[in-house]
């Protein structure tokens, strides 16, 4: 079986769907699976070796060009060369942020029309890319991206895959009539498709009810991560005791929520530091300052560390000087990739009991779940900060769980078998 295994790139940010699909195409790879990871919109960013190829197709700028004016979808190659070229796309964040709500939706419709949308020059393209290659199964990045299942199945005659990654909180955010239209076209190249993969049990289910995929095509596919270099020799120091986060550093991942819940720890007198790690983006500066002032304003700005984005390296060093970690997100998370890396590299974590948090927490049994807002997270929080021989118990147990569970071979595994189970039978059964 020859897979191509569509990546959808995140511009200069780190993302975790990149670092998770580049982990499991890596893994396929040594396994001596024929997959290529084919990078769409931007080149990927990852923490590890990136195995995508250094082709991009549907690039983020001509996308969007092709969009608003006919004259790109007549462009030459030349200038469709140099409007793809990876330099150019690695900027596209900076370009994608001046983007309306408007222009959003309206792109978005016309990607979920496939080839009766605006893009019918991307779609040719990338179906004589695949051709050239030759692939016998294709997997998608996203729902978004449905709409290509038609042309592509229609052209190179072979079993279409999509990923469900959490797309519910752009399309649920798109103003109407472009959020509607989007999950009616959804539901209509749901037929095209041959098999659904979701992260997590929850999400699975969430996209049966919310977008109207069929469930007898929807499949589990555990996140997975390559596990051996979190592990850590031994824990932090007792003091001071510290807090940390690590992900996109924005209002909707709740660094705000963890802030606050933070600032009412200090006031109830507990001695603890906060460290804040993760990409911030132009659009999300202002909030972070804002929010960090206060935080200044209460006389605990000293107590808080900004690290900012690191590398790999960096990043397990960050999770090695933890003693708890928290996102706590404002929406129902349908990944977290940052909590198997959290609970590796033996760090409790401490979560809100909603989406794959609950799911992940009950499995691994490495943290705690609250209900509520700050003053909640705080008391979680102060629960395990005056409990270091329940926090070993809980680091042993996500360690554990996550080495048995969560690895890259895992994954691996479990994808190639619903990529087998496709190609081999005309009928999905609901998955196990």
């Amino acid at each position: 079986m020859r897979v191509a295994y569509l990546v959808s790139g995140a511009a200069g940010m780190y993302c975790g769907s990149c670092m998770r699909d580049n982990r499991l195409a890596a893994t396929l790879i040594r396994q001596g699976r024929d997959v290529t990871l084919v990078p769409i919109y931007t080149p990927i960013r990852t923490d590890e070796p990136d195995v995508s190829i250094g082709h991009v197709y549907f690039g983020g700028i001509n996308v969007y060009l092709q969009q608003k004016s006919a004259l790109f979808r007549h462009a030459t190659p030349l200038l469709d060369r140099l409007i793809d070229s990876p330099a150019l796309l690695r900027g596209v964040s900076r370009f994608a942020s001046s983007t309306s709500p408007a222009d959003l939706g309206a792109l978005t419709v016309s990607m979920l029309k496939g080839a009766d949308g605006e893009l019918g020059k991307e779609i040719r393209k990338l179906i004589a890319g695949l051709q050239a290659w030759g692939p016998t199964l294709v997997h998608l990045p996203f729902l978004m991206l449905a709409g290509l299942a038609k042309p592509l199945r229609d052209a190179l005659r072979v079993p279409i895959v999509c990923a469900m990654t959490g797309e519910d909180i752009f399309l649920d955010a798109l103003r109407e009539p472009w959020r509607g239209e989007s999950f009616d076209l959804i539901r209509r190249s749901a037929e095209h498709i041959d098999a659904f993969l979701a992260p997590t049990t929850y999400y699975r289910k969430h996209c049966i009810t919310h977008f109207g995929v069929p469930a007898e095509r929807t499949f589990d596919v555990p996140m997975g991560i390559h596990v051996d270099d979190f592990r850590r020799a031994a824990p932090p120091p007792a003091r001071p005791l510290t807090i940390g986060y690590f992900a996109r550093i924005c209002p909707e991942k709740g660094v705000g929520v963890l802030c606050a819940a933070f600032a009412k720890l200090r006031e109830r007198g507990r001695s603890c530091r906060l460290r804040i790690g993760g990409y911030l983006g132009k659009a999300d500066r202002r909030f972070w300052n804002s929010t960090h002032d206060e935080l200044l304003r209460r006389g605990f700005g000293g107590d808080v560390d900004f690290v900012g984005e690191t590398d790999r390296a960096g990043k397990i060093a960050f999770l090695h000087s933890l003693h708890l970690f928290s996102v706590p997100t404002i929406y129902h998370e349908a990944k977290g990739l940052y909590v198997l890396e959290a609970l590796a590299a033996g760090v409790p974590v401490v979560l809100p009991r909603q989406g794959s948090f609950s799911e992940l927490v009950q499995a691994s049994g490495g943290g705690l779940l609250y209900d509520g807002g700050a003053e909640a997270l705080a008391d979680a929080l102060e629960l395990l900060l005056d409990d270091a021989p329940r926090r070993t118990e809980l680091a042993q147990r996500g360690v554990e769980t996550v080495g048995r569970l969560y690895t890259e071979t895992v994954m691996a595994d479990r994808t190639w078998e619903v990529f087998e189970r496709v190609a081999n039978s005309a009928t999905i059964h609901v998955n196990p």
